[in-house]
């Protein structure tokens, strides 16, 4: 079993910043893929950026060159950094790391 454990998320105004870190515990062998997803309130949930054990990261077109993830496979953790928030970007956030899901972090960007 693989706990999940997300920190972060919060309100910020418009063209702030949020960073976003998920620590992963418990029977972990040679992680993959960790990554980000979102859901807002009546969407389906959407990639925001995964990267691989060996630091090469993927994004999501509405996020990229605003947002950046970074992994420290020692710690087994993940984070996101948010730059330039839009409130479009209000949503769940969700640390996906193998096939486990964190709880998920609420992220509000008010205009």
């Amino acid at each position: 079993q693989v706990r999940l454990v997300e920190s972060g998320g919060g309100l910020v105004q418009a063209g702030g910043s949020l960073r976003l870190s998920c620590a992963a515990s418990g029977s972990i062998f040679g992680i993959g893929v960790m990554g980000w997803y979102r859901q807002a309130p009546g969407n389906e949930r959407e990639l925001v950026a995964d990267i691989t054990r060996g630091g090469n990261a993927n994004y999501g077109d509405s996020v990229k060159g605003r947002f950046t993830i970074s992994r420290d496979n020692a710690k087994n953790t993940v984070s996101l950094q948010m730059n330039s928030l839009k409130p479009e970007d209000t949503a769940v956030y969700y640390c996906l790391v193998g096939k486990f899901w964190g709880q998920g972090t609420q992220v509000t960007v008010s205009s």
